[in-house]
C-alpha cells in the first residue's frame, strides 16, 4: 500500500492525478494539498503516518516548492521521503536548484492529457513497484 503527498495547485492537475492514480491498480491513497503550507502541516500532524512518497509541485501559493522542499530535507523527520518535482518548469535553473535541495527526481509536467496520465502512471509504477522504499 503505497501513500502520496499530492502538493499541486491546479485543481485540474489534481484531479487527473487521482484519475490516472485509481487507473493504475496499485493499492493505496493519493492525498493531495493545494499549497506549501499545507504540505508541511500535513507533514507535521501527529498522529496521521507520513506519505511513502511526495509530488511536489514549484510554484504553490503561500510557500513554494523550493522551501517545502528545503524545509523536508532538513528535517530528520522528513528527509527520507522521496520527493518528485512534478512542474511545468523545465528552466534550467529550477532543475538544478531542486537537485542542490535533494529531490529524488524532477519530472516536467506534459502539456497534453496523455501524457500527463502516462507521466502519473509511470510514476505509481516505478515507485510503487520497482523502488525499495524506507521503511515508516
Amino acid at each position: 500500500m503505497l501513500d502520496i503527498l499530492l502538493v499541486e495547485d491546479s485543481p485540474g492537475d489534481a484531479r487527473l492525478a487521482a484519475e490516472a492514480w485509481k487507473e493504475t491498480g496499485l493499492p493505496g491513497h493519493l492525498h493531495v494539498v493545494a499549497d506549501g503550507v499545507q504540505a508541511i502541516h500535513y507533514l507535521r500532524q501527529s498522529g496521521t503516518p507520513l506519505p511513502d512518497l511526495l509530488l511536489l509541485d514549484l510554484n504553490l501559493p503561500l510557500k513554494d516548492g523550493w522551501e517545502v522542499l528545503a524545509e523536508i530535507k532538513d528535517d530528520p523527520a522528513l528527509k527520507r521521503i522521496p520527493v518528485v518535482v512534478l512542474t511545468t518548469s523545465q528552466a534550467e535553473n529550477d532543475i538544478l536548484q531542486s537537485y542542490d535541495l535533494h529531490a529524488n527526481c524532477f519530472i516536467a509536467k506534459p502539456v497534453d492529457l496523455d501524457g500527463f496520465i502516462s507521466v502519473i502512471r509511470s510514476i505509481a509504477d516505478f515507485w510503487g513497484r520497482v523502488v525499495l522504499l524506507p521503511p515508516r
